[in-house]
């Protein structure tokens, strides 16, 4: 089974890239596996992760 999750609008990069870090740790604690990451033009992301 896969499941994405959207980081949305975060224009400071360094703040997004924050925000990352937490959604995957908080899917990896819940069994999921990263997969993929893809950023988008609005700077915000989609990640994807297979269980």
């Amino acid at each position: 089974m896969y499941k994405t999750e959207i980081i949305g609008y975060t224009p400071n990069s360094k703040a997004r890239a924050k925000k990352i870090e937490e959604k995957i740790n908080e899917m990896v604690a819940q069994g999921y596996e990263f997969v993929s990451i893809c950023s988008t033009p609005n700077c915000g992301a989609i990640i994807i992760f297979k269980k």
